[in-house]
């Protein structure tokens, strides 16, 4: 039988290529477990455009504490420990740009972009947002990071 929803396997894929994070234990995976945490922190950490084949877009944010944030960018903690340390229920005043996963003929359209400013629209709306953060791993997540953070007034940082 064939698979009805391709664009998962293709999703999965892709974020092998690019993060790599099955060889990296110091990566977010998005197991079972974390996807509770994620929400448990904000319904908006996790976000989707999909068709009737499956997602096209993933986007990923972490709201968190600046100092978890500056720890994160000093080198200190890892991407798994900011997750891991970031508490439920406190007010977040910065949010991580974990990941953005477009398959290519998606891109270059605004929806991944708008997918975040969305997301970090909604999160403003209970926590006092100052600043974006970072860690590129392509010059496009660079720029896509750069555009979010000026369409939304935020100050980014890029670890």
């Amino acid at each position: 039988m064939k698979n009805p929803k391709p664009n998962y396997s293709r999703m999965l894929n892709l974020i092998d290529e690019v993060f790599a994070t099955r060889n990296d234990a110091q990566q977010i995976q998005v197991t079972s477990n974390q996807m509770k945490k994620l929400h448990q922190i904000h319904p908006k950490c996790l976000t989707e455009f999909a068709n009737e084949h499956g997602p096209l877009i993933w986007v990923l944010i972490i709201p968190t504490t600046t100092l978890i944030m500056e720890d994160f960018l000093e080198g200190k903690i890892s991407e798994k420990i900011l997750l891991e340390n970031t508490p439920i229920g406190v007010p977040y005043d910065a949010i991580y740009l974990c990941s953005a996963t477009t398959l290519p003929e998606e891109r270059a359209k605004g929806k991944t972009k708008r997918l975040c400013i969305d997301a970090i629209k909604e999160i403003q709306l209970t926590n006092p947002i100052k600043k974006l953060f970072v860690w590129p791993f392509t010059k496009e997540g660079e720029a896509l990071a750069k555009s979010i953070a000026n369409a939304s007034s935020l100050n980014l940082l890029i670890k």
